[in-house]
């Protein structure tokens, strides 16, 4: 799990390319500075900051949720025919609503390694515990 202080390792070598610019200064012009960087599995650092990203709703989970919430509340009041139509709907839904419950939540850290570097907006499957 990850959380804001604990210590991590990184799990896979990683490659990072792209413009250089210095941080906390004036953007460089564009195409003056480019650079690779490698890590190695294994490098070790402390969680800075974990950042969990909800899942994308669509509109048919959203629709879900309030025919579903309909039902369970007020269903027990309604007409058999209108309860019979109200919970065949929610069943159309109930594949969008379960595919979108399955779906992991979007997990990104900030690592400061013990060189100093600092990986920031990384995914959090990057990392294992250390």
């Amino acid at each position: 799990m990850l959380k804001e202080g604990r210590r991590v390792r990184l799990a896979v070598d990683l490659g990072l390319a792209g413009e250089v610019v210095p941080a906390g200064g004036p953007a460089a012009e564009a195409g003056t500075g480019a650079g690779f960087l490698a890590l190695a599995a294994g490098v070790e650092g402390t969680v800075e900051r974990v950042v969990e990203e909800d899942r994308p709703r669509s509109p048919e989970v959203s629709e879900y949720e309030r025919l579903k919430s309909l039902l369970d509340d007020f269903g027990h009041q309604m007409p058999p025919a209108s309860r019979g139509q109200l919970e065949e709907r929610v069943a159309d839904l109930e594949p969008a609503w379960t595919a979108y419950r399955e779906r992991r939540l979007r997990t990104t850290v900030r690592v400061r390694f013990d060189n100093g570097f600092v990986l920031g907006d990384a995914p959090g499957d990057l990392f294992v515990p250390a």
